[in-house]
Parts: C-alpha cells; sequence; structure tokens
C-alpha cells in the first residue's frame, strides 16, 4: 500500500504538466521574439547596431574608403603643386631665353651696322677738308682741268662713305633740335619764318644707318 506522503509527493496537477511540456516551444517563441527585436532595434539605431560600419561606402561593395590614409591625398596634392612650379619655371626659362635670343640678334645687327665707326668718324675732318677745298675751286684763277679732277677725287669720297651708311643731315631751314644739333651761337633771324631755325651751319651733323654719330654744329636765329 502507498504512503499517503509518497502519493502526495509525486502528484503533479494536469495543467502544470502541459506547461512544462510546452516549455521548449515557448522558448524557441522567446528566442525569435527577441531577435525579432533586436533587429528592431538596429534598424531603428543604426550606429548601435554591430553589423554596420560607418566607414563603408555603400556605393562600393566592401570599401571602407574613410579607412584609407590621409597621407595619400596630401601626397598627390605635394606632387600636383611641385609640377605646376615646375611648368611655371618652364614657361619662364623659355619666355626669358626668347628675350635673350631677339636682343641678341638686335646687337648682332646693330654692331654690323656701326662696324668700323671709328675709322668713318676719322674721315668725316677728310670729307670737311675736301667741302672747304671744294669751294675755293669755285675761284675764277682755277683751271677747268684741276676743278674737275679734284671734284672727281671728292664724290669718289662722298660716295664711298655713303654705300657705308654714311648719311650727311640737311639742317639749313630747320626747327633747331638739341639731340640733333649743338647751337654754337644764336644771331637775329633774317625773317620771322626763321626765328627758332637754323641759319647757318659751321660743321655738317653726319648719321650712320641712321644713329647719329656726329652732331652738326649750327647758328640759330632768334
Amino acid at each position: 500500500m502507498t504512503d499517503a506522503k509518497d502519493e502526495q509527493r509525486h502528484f503533479v496537477p494536469e495543467k502544470g504538466l502541459g506547461s512544462i511540456l510546452d516549455t521548449p516551444t515557448f522558448a524557441i517563441q522567446f528566442v525569435k521574439m527577441a531577435e525579432k527585436d533586436m533587429k528592431k532595434e538596429a534598424k531603428n539605431n543604426p550606429e548601435n547596431s554591430p553589423e554596420f560600419d560607418i566607414n563603408t561606402d555603400d556605393s562600393v561593395t566592401g570599401t571602407t574608403h574613410l579607412n584609407e590614409p590621409v597621407e595619400d591625398e596630401s601626397e598627390s596634392e605635394k606632387l600636383r603643386a611641385e609640377l605646376d612650379d615646375a611648368k611655371d619655371k618652364f614657361v619662364r626659362k623659355v619666355a626669358e631665353f626668347e628675350n635673350f635670343k631677339k636682343r641678341s640678334a638686335k646687337e648682332r645687327i646693330d654692331l654690323i651696322q656701326t662696324a668700323g665707326r671709328e675709322v668713318i668718324v676719322d674721315l668725316l675732318d677728310v670729307l670737311d677738308d675736301c667741302d672747304r677745298a671744294q669751294k675755293q675751286l669755285g675761284s675764277p684763277e682755277t683751271s677747268d682741268s684741276i676743278k674737275e679732277g679734284v671734284l672727281l677725287v671728292f664724290n669718289k669720297l662722298r660716295n664711298t662713305l655713303q654705300a657705308r651708311g654714311v648719311k650727311a643731315m640737311d639742317t639749313i631751314g630747320q626747327e633747331f633740335n638739341p639731340d640733333l644739333h649743338e647751337a654754337i651761337t644764336e644771331i637775329p633771324a633774317p625773317t620771322e619764318q626763321l626765328k627758332g631755325k637754323i641759319v647757318d651751319e659751321v660743321m655738317k651733323g653726319y648719321y650712320l644707318n641712321d644713329k647719329i654719330i656726329r652732331h652738326a654744329k649750327v647758328i640759330v636765329g632768334k
């Protein structure tokens, strides 16, 4: 015969037994609900989700561009700045070289045009003597043959110098220009039109290839 205490110890109510049998199902449902709540919370707060990476570029799969070092970008900017600086220096050097070539060519042309300037300047004194002698040849005592021979020599000298680029200034009746003329003295102008102009020439002025090699010595009317 079973003891009353043993029967009371092993007695399990029918309702309690059903709850015990259903415990695994309840556990599964509980886990599913917990996972659903976690997903919902992760969706509302993505920064709290362990699967969300703030450094991930959504447009490029598997790329975490913010994790790349900034040094690459700064190095690229540095190289670009150095390249721009090198280009600027190159352009400047090319411009300087072009200016140098132009200046050298001009100096060379000037040197060629003024070559032998000192010799020509010395010959101008001889040309002055020729001009004075030519005036003396106008006297009646000089024979025509002598005049002709001397004039041939004078003209040959003038033509030779002219071929070398020598050109006499035209001064009589011109406005006085201190850049071209050297005033020896001033005299009363014979007419109103000659005031401030050259009325006489003491020594001719000359150009060599359009460059002044001797200023004209003149007399100016006042």
